[in-house]
This record gives C-alpha cells, structure tokens and sequence, in this order.
C-alpha cells in the first residue's frame, strides 16, 4: 500500500512538472535585447530587424528625392520656402562650427545626409507597429517575440558604422585638403625625424625632442579610435534606452502613460542626431584645417 502511495505520488509529481512545462512553452516572452535580430537569411547573410528599418530610411530618402526634385522652382514658394529656411537655418549653425560659408556648403550634402539618415531611423522605431508587429520564435525551449521592424540606430551595428563612415571621411577629405605627406605628419611625425641630421651639430637636443615629436602623434590615433567609440555608443545608448522606456512605460500602464515619454523621446530623437551630425562637421572641419598655415 505504502509502496502503491509511492507511484501514485511519483505519477502525479511528474504530470505537475510536465503542465508546468507545457504552460512555460506557451507564454511568449518579449524582450529588448543589445542585439539586433534576424528576420531572414539571403544566402549566408543575415537580414536583422534593425536593418529592415534602415533599408525603408534610405527608400523613403530617395523616393522624397525623386518626387521633390522635379518641383524645385527658381523662385519658392510653399513647401519649397520651408524647405529653403530649413536649409538656411541649418546652414547658419554650420557656419558657427566652420567659421565660414564656403566650407559650410563644401561639407552640407555629406553631413546633412547623415543627420537626415539618424534623425529618421530615430523617429521610426516610434510609429506604431515598430516593435510590436513580429513573429514568435523558440529560443532554448521558451515562445519569445521577435519584431519585423526595429529602429536602426537602436543597433550598435549601424551606429558604429556610420561613426565609421563620419571618421572615415574626415580623413579623406583632411588628404584632399592638405595633402597626404603633410596629413600623415600630423599623426607620425617624419618630418621631425628627418630633421635630425641637419640640426644635430646646432642643437644637440633634437636628438631626444624630435622623436617625441614624431611619435607623440600616435596619441591622436587613439583619439580616433575614441572618436568612433563615443559617436557609435552615445546614440546607440540613448536610443536603445528610449526603447526600453516605452516599453517599460507600455508594460505599466499600456494607456495614456507612455504618450508624454514618446514625445520626450522625440526630442531625444531629434538632439542625437544633431549632435552627431555637428560632431561629424567639427571633425571635418578640424581635419582639414591648416594649422602651420595658422601658427606661420
């Protein structure tokens, strides 16, 4: 009897184990994770969510384009005349960074595209739908929601590319501007070296100053490397924490509460973006500045 008991209970324990993993296995877990996630596979490429989301930026970018263009009129008026003090307005701020007009419209096309680029991958991951339209997958024996679309700078993949690509640039025109030969002394210091020879016999302490000369430029090497640290992880951070409030804010109360962080995160949306962009345009501007020109 005793022993009868015993399989009775073992039986039943196992059942209550087993429907309780049965009820684990059909709740659906949702998460914001750090990584951006895979929708589909072309081959061996992985398309994730966030890039969905940077792909639609650039095809509304181009279809506003193509219809805008045709449009413009030499003299403006309605949607053009926004546009236009848009334009202006952006320029002015520009020209507090540059100092000058001529080089505030040499760098605009590059820097205005990339603060249009963030400023709508930023507001996007806002509209409804993003975040919550999505398919349920198993991952490690758990139903967990995966969306179809998620804001593309909510992604350290895309803000470090473009942190890149901002970087990148800035030394490209910085060669253009200056020359390679003079741009390369800036960061290893050749010149200092070659003058070694030619004033040792005048100035015995060239032979210690001179190389702390031409290799104190590898700090700024480390700077760029900063540089594209701080670009990516500042935007990546504010936006992706955005994320993470509304849906905290969505998860306390789904009505009215989370309407006033939305609008702050507007805001938030639209400070980022200006803030890389001016970041980019100061980078430029610095890059390809003379400064021996100034000093001599």
């Amino acid at each position: 009897m005793v022993c009868e008991e015993s399989n009775t209970c073992a039986v039943e324990g196992t059942l209550s184990r087993a429907e309780q993993h049965s009820d684990t296995r059909g709740e659906i877990k949702h998460e914001n994770t750090l990584f951006a996630e895979p929708i589909f596979r072309a081959g061996n490429f992985s398309v994730t969510n966030s890039l969905i989301n940077a792909w639609l930026i650039v095809l509304v970018i181009i279809l506003a384009g193509v219809i805008i263009k045709p449009k413009i009129r030499a003299i403006p008026r309605g949607i053009q005349n926004a546009l236009e003090a848009l334009v202006e307005g952006f320029l002015d701020i520009f020209d507090s960074v540059t100092g000058s007009r001529r080089i505030s419209l040499k760098f605009f096309p590059f820097v205005f595209s990339l603060f249009i680029f963030i400023l709508l991958n930023n507001w996007l991951g806002l509209l409804p739908g993003v975040g919550s339209i999505g398919k349920i997958v198993e991952k490690h024996g758990e139903n967990v929601f995966v969306p179809y679309f998620r804001g593309g700078t909510a992604d350290l993949n895309t803000t470090l590319a473009l942190a890149l690509i901002g970087v990148v640039v800035s030394h490209i025109f910085g060669v253009i501007a200056l020359g390679w030969w003079k741009y390369l002394n800036r960061y290893i210091n050749l010149k200092a070296l070659a003058e070694i020879p030619g004033k040792i016999g005048r100035d015995p302490a060239v032979i210690i100053v001179n190389p702390i000369k031409a290799f104190v430029g590898l700090i700024e090497v480390i700077g760029e490397l900063a540089k594209i640290a701080s670009l990516s992880f500042r935007l990546f951070g504010n936006i992706f924490a955005g994320e993470v409030l509304l849906a905290a804010m969505a998860a306390i109360f789904a009505f009215g509460l989370p309407i006033p962080f939305m609008f702050l995160e507007v805001i938030v949306g639209l400070i980022q973006a200006l803030i890389f962009a001016m970041l980019i345009l100061a980078y430029l501007t610095m890059n390809t500045m003379d400064h021996e020109a100034e000093h001599g």
